[in-house]
């Protein structure tokens, strides 16, 4: 088995649709264990995946462990007699450090990643952190699977409640403001399906415009804002209600309750 998953809730299910849908894996090549028959038979008919063992989990290639925090322990505990010899095991569990899964899993070669749902569309972003038995091929082949679906960059722990609190739980940010608009729309007499048309696509284009037009987002966002201008009232009113101070403040609630997840007993 190339590719095996444990654990398939909205991360696990965004990823492996994502890896199916660009073809980095076929639907042959992988299996997945859920604890319920039907999740397993629902994942089947979506996906055309077929359901294994733990056992049989473990003895793949590589080994995706998409389970809650607090359930890793009893996952790693069951693994770790039955992992192949050339098992790559691959955590995206936020807060599962590599001194648990290494603590649990002796001279296995492990690797984290800090992916996001929007690899469900091929626009993730995942950072990924080697563990000491992890070669540079093994490395790669993450990369490569991150890739698939996104971006992907290679970093380290002492980075990851960062690379949590911007790209890990960005995308809810972006919605939550998407919400906002959408909402300031329908007070100024949109309907409401034209003021979400209207937003869906101003971020769908800003988003572009930040990915290819090579430039920083101050001047990209300069460019919008004429002195005087329409733009200009609305960010002054913006600045008023502390928006920008709001960012800083729930970026470092993220990374601290992310370290705080980390540092779990």
């Amino acid at each position: 088995m190339k590719l095996a998953m444990v654990g398939v809730g909205s991360m696990g299910e965004a990823l492996l649709a994502g890896w199916l849908a660009s073809g980095v894996v076929t639907p042959d090549e992988v299996g997945v264990v859920q604890r319920t028959a039907e999740r397993a038979a629902q994942l089947g008919e979506r996906y055309g995946v077929p359901a294994v063992s733990l056992p049989e989990a473990a003895a793949a290639e590589t080994l995706v462990l998409a389970v809650k925090p607090h359930q890793m322990g009893g996952v790693l505990e069951q693994v770790a007699g039955s992992l192949g010899p050339d098992t790559l095991v691959v955590s995206v569990a936020a807060g599962v450090t590599l001194a648990d899964l290494e603590g649990a899993l002796p001279g296995a070669a492990v690797i984290r990643v800090m992916p996001n749902t929007p690899s469900l569309v091929g626009h993730g972003m995942a950072g990924i952190i080697a563990g000491t038995s992890a070669d540079a091929a093994q490395t790669g082949r993450v990369v490569d699977l991150m890739r698939a679906v996104g971006g992907a960059m290679i970093t380290d722990e002492a980075h990851l409640d960062a690379l949590t609190a911007l790209s890990g739980s960005g995308p809810a940010y972006l919605y939550y403001v998407a919400e906002a608009m959408i909402e300031a729309g329908v007070h100024q007499g949109l309907p409401r399906a034209q003021a979400t048309e209207l937003v869906n696509q101003t971020f769908v284009g800003a988003a572009a415009m930040l990915d290819q037009a090579g430039e920083s987002a101050t001047v990209l966002r300069e460019r919008v804002t004429s002195p005087g201008g329409t733009t200009a009232a609305a960010l002054r009113a913006l600045d008023d209600h502390g928006v920008r101070s709001g960012f800083l403040a729930a970026v470092e609630a993220c990374a601290r309750r992310s370290a705080e997840m980390s540092r779990r007993d």
